[in-house]
């Protein structure tokens, strides 16, 4: 009776935090369970995660400034995050999902993440970000809207279609990641996915019967042109494509079909065609595709491996099927072909150079993107991160990132910040490369909060490398093959450099990208080659606001309604604990939930506070 007691005025705690945060931007909502099913995408049954039972998981629909709130459920056997790739967690980094930032769902248990979509648009991705588990699945595609003010810089597409692809193994992510730990490469994948569905049999020797495949339906419709000849009206799509596979950059194409690049990973571009684009590890593009083919036949989507031996790796091919409704037959005959560019190793760059920044629409906001004009701000701390091929450190084989590779820490390093816990990590990762040994640290970039960053990727390995950095939109200023040095300055792109959250970093080459530090928060820099991901090539940006009473504020409460507990509702909760006769240990325990402390208090099953919000909404009449 007592306990019920405790939990019913704990609850009205919460309702009275909810009451006060629910207002202004609308909020969505979603059911996240996270489990494992059996499936065959490559014919082989084999172990995969789904969400809420579905391979991929659900798209996300939401709108700019929306409320996004998830209750995740993991029904896994194993620890489990959520990262939200791309979305931006204004002043909210501990929801965003990574083992610098949270602590992990454990088994059997659900967490509530929620964060705003604050002044963002575009198109992304979320994932499972531990345990190399994005290898058997669990992403799905996010997009944000534009609010209806806002106009967009195209004709409002007929449908938008969401796409991912990504290389694919029969072995699910604990056999993937118990030959990491072995110290062993991975190896070529089985295959590429699209959709989380397997190839359309294109080649019989290649791909075996039986193998379900995507297709992709899209409409014609009839219209009288006025003299009594029916035409067939043009329908434009929009296409989202994600790359959410482990290692392999795919190049994107649909026979017959031009791709008119219009956004990517939230900045509308330059609208340029291109009938093929290689997409790299992490990133995503929206295309504007037109159904103005002939419809005699099906057409084949296509997403090959790129930068191997194409001979070797054609079973790692992903095809899809592009049906028009009115179509008279199967897609047939040779796949269309790749870049020919197997001696022209700038080919590849020069497309990546040719995607520029829509500086006249406007973005989440009225103003044109290019109203920032970021090649005229100064630049208050360069950090050149070089990474090299797989290293022996202490007898494991590790990555680096600048001679360190990382090791996450027990405690996450957002809440070791927050609440001063020391030991947890060092604030010394070095401007420069290391010229001695390499050495496993949590080591991380002390940034500058509203300072202007100038980082250059170094790719001295002989595979394309993905940079991913949360919390920002980086400008992809310059690349190059062969060493960065202070001249390469002079070739940076000063006025129209894409802003995006991902870019890529070709073998022996360099990327630069600037960064504008003003978001308070602990920040993910990672490659998304998943393999080099595991084994250490990441650090995080600290940048924390110096003004004391700014350090964690939000732009009001509906931010985090279920995790903000005060001081003074901490302290009345432990009072009522107390009173109900559980005792001055527990009374102590529950002062600790406040922001991310909760992590805790989960841990010992304490208190579940999705629980907690369903029992508050019972209270409300909700």
């Amino acid at each position: 009776m007592a306990g019920c007691s405790f939990l019913s005025v704990l609850a009205i705690h919460i309702c009275l935090l909810l009451g006060l945060s629910f207002a202004e931007d609308p909020f969505v909502n979603y059911e996240f369970v996270v489990s494992y099913i059996t499936a065959s995408p490559l014919g082989v049954p084999q172990q995969v995660i789904a969400i809420n039972g579905k391979f991929p998981g659900p798209t996300m629909n939401v709108t700019t400034n929306n409320n996004v709130v998830v209750n995740v459920r993991n029904k896994l056997d194993e620890g489990l995050l959520i990262h939200w790739s791309g979305i931006q967690q204004r002043r909210s980094s501990w929801q965003d999902g990574l083992p610098g930032t949270n602590c992990p769902i454990p088994p059997k248990w659900n967490w509530t993440y929620q964060f705003q979509v604050k002044d963002q648009i575009g198109s992304f991705f979320y994932f499972p970000s531990l345990n190399f588990q994005r290898a058997s699945g669990g992403f799905g595609s996010i997009i944000v809207n534009n609010r209806p003010i806002i106009p967009i810089p195209f004709d409002t597409p007929y449908g938008d279609i969401t796409i991912v692809i990504g290389d694919w193994y029969t072995q699910n992510h604990t056999a993937l990641r118990k030959t990491l730990n072995a110290g062993k490469d991975l190896g070529m994948p089985d295959g590429v996915l699209i959709n989380g569905k397997g190839p359309y049999r294109y080649n019989d020797t290649l791909v075996p019967q039986g193998i379900d495949y995507e297709t992709i339906t899209v409409h014609q419709h009839p219209a009288n042109d006025g003299i009594l000849i029916v035409i067939w009206k043009r329908k434009t799509y929009r296409l989202r494509v994600s790359n959410v596979g482990i290692s392999t950059s795919l190049n994107f194409r649909i026979q017959n079909h031009n791709l008119l690049l219009a956004e990517t990973e939230g900045s509308y571009t330059v609208q340029q065609n291109y009938t093929s684009l290689d997409i790299h590890v992490g990133q995503t593009y929206s295309f504007l595709v037109t159904m103005d083919q002939n419809a005699s036949s099906d057409y084949y989507i296509v997403a090959s491996a790129r930068f191997v031996n194409e001979t070797t790796w054609r079973r790692v091919t992903g095809v899809g099927i592009l049906h028009y409704t009115n179509s008279k037959g199967k897609a047939s005959g040779p796949l269309p072909d790749p870049p020919q560019d197997q001696f022209d190793k700038t080919y590849s760059m020069n497309q990546a150079r040719s995607i520029r920044w829509n500086v006249t629409a406007s973005g989440a906001r009225p103003n044109p993107q290019g109203s920032f004009r970021y090649g005229s701000i100064n630049v208050t701390e360069v950090y050149v991160l070089r990474n090299k091929p797989p290293v022996t450190i202490d007898g494991k084989r590790r990555t680096t990132l600048s001679g360190i590779s990382f090791v996450n820490p027990s405690t996450p390093i957002r809440l070791a910040d927050q609440y001063k816990v020391k030991g947890v990590y060092k604030l010394d990762f070095p401007t420069r490369p290391l010229t001695g040994p390499p050495r496993m640290e949590t080591s991380i970039i002390n940034g500058t909060y509203r300072g202007f960053m100038e980082v250059i990727l170094q790719n001295n390995d002989t595979k394309v490398q993905t940079y991913h950095m949360s919390g920002y939109a980086f400008f992809v200023v310059g690349m190059d093959y062969g060493e960065w040095t202070e001249n390469s300055r002079g070739t940076y792109n000063k006025w129209d450099g894409i802003a995006r959250t991902t870019a890529q970093v070709y073998p022996g080459a360099w990327t630069a990208i600037l960064i504008s530090l003003d978001n308070v928060g602990v920040w993910n820099l990672r490659t998304e080659n998943l393999d080099s991901w595991y084994l250490g090539q990441e650090t995080y940006v600290r940048v924390i606001n110096p003004e004391p009473q700014q350090q964690n504020r939000v732009p009001n409460t509906r931010q985090r309604p279920l995790l903000w507990f005060t001081k003074q509702t901490a302290k009345a909760t432990a009072h009522i604990f107390c009173n109900v006769g559980h005792g001055q240990q527990q009374a102590e325990l529950v002062v600790r939930i406040h922001t991310n402390v909760i992590c805790s208090v989960f841990h010992l099953r304490l208190i579940n506070l999705s629980a907690m919000a369903g029992l508050c909404c019972v209270l409300r009449g909700r």
